[in-house]
């Protein structure tokens, strides 16, 4: 019995730290948001066909469309990128440092919406798909209790 003890206190033992282990692995460091992975930038074989070429056309992965415009899914995340930029900057000029973080927020979270909106509509990989959809709804959430926030700060 002591021995089949010892044995389930061992495996336990193993199994907790490997599970730290596999989550230490998984913790973003505090930069990794900073700092783009090559496919993101044009440095790997994936993004090469993306890079402009001397006269600033970017071809390949469907960026351009015919007649060097841009296609209608990368407009739909650059729309919406742009009003978040606007916004975000008219926002964060509040004097109170609370309220000028919400308003900033807002448009912030926006914009997430609407690139994750102009994923469901133009993107077909699943786990981008499920990525954007929950982006949808927690950034929903938090925008309605930031707008509650101010709300009830105004009266």
């Amino acid at each position: 019995m002591k021995i089949l003890i010892a044995a389930t206190f061992a495996a336990l033992t193993l199994a907790s730290t490997l599970g730290v282990a596999q989550a230490a692995e998984t913790k973003m460091s505090p930069d990794a948001g900073r700092t783009l992975p090559a496919v993101c930038t044009g440095g790997s074989d994936m993004a090469a066909s993306t890079k402009p070429d001397s006269m600033g056309s970017m071809d390949g992965m469907g960026v351009m469309g015919p007649a060097g415009t841009m296609d209608q899914a990368h407009q739909a995340m650059m729309a919406g990128m742009q009003s978040m930029q606007e916004n975000m900057t008219k926002g964060m000029m509040a004097s109170d440092i609370d309220v000028a973080f919400i308003c900033g927020m807002i448009p912030h979270h926006q914009g997430a919406i609407d690139m994750a909106e102009a994923e469901l509509k133009y993107g077909k990989d699943p786990f981008a798909r499920k990525m954007a959809q929950a982006i949808i709804a927690a950034q929903e959430k938090e925008t309605a209790q930031m707008l509650d926030w101010l709300k009830a700060r105004s009266k």
